[in-house]
């Protein structure tokens, strides 16, 4: 019974809270730019997080502690 519980709770979560943004730019009449604001905000995290993993990679070769298996 818990278990379920908790995934009740997980799916309400998403559905009632955290699709509210989709929901808003499903419903208003909104330009290109504006509609695909999350899609450009989920791209720079991801450019930031791909630069932090090679500047970390880079670092690791130059120690000489990369795992060469």
């Amino acid at each position: 019974m818990i278990a379920s519980n908790i995934f009740r709770w997980i799916g309400s979560l998403f559905t009632d809270f955290l699709f509210i943004p989709f929901d808003m730019l499903r419903k208003g009449d909104f330009n290109w730019w504006s509609s695909n604001i999350i899609n450009w905000l989920f791209l720079v995290v991801l450019l930031v997080l791909f630069a932090y993993w090679m500047k970390e990679s880079r670092k690791f070769l130059k120690e000489g502690t990369e795992d060469r298996a």
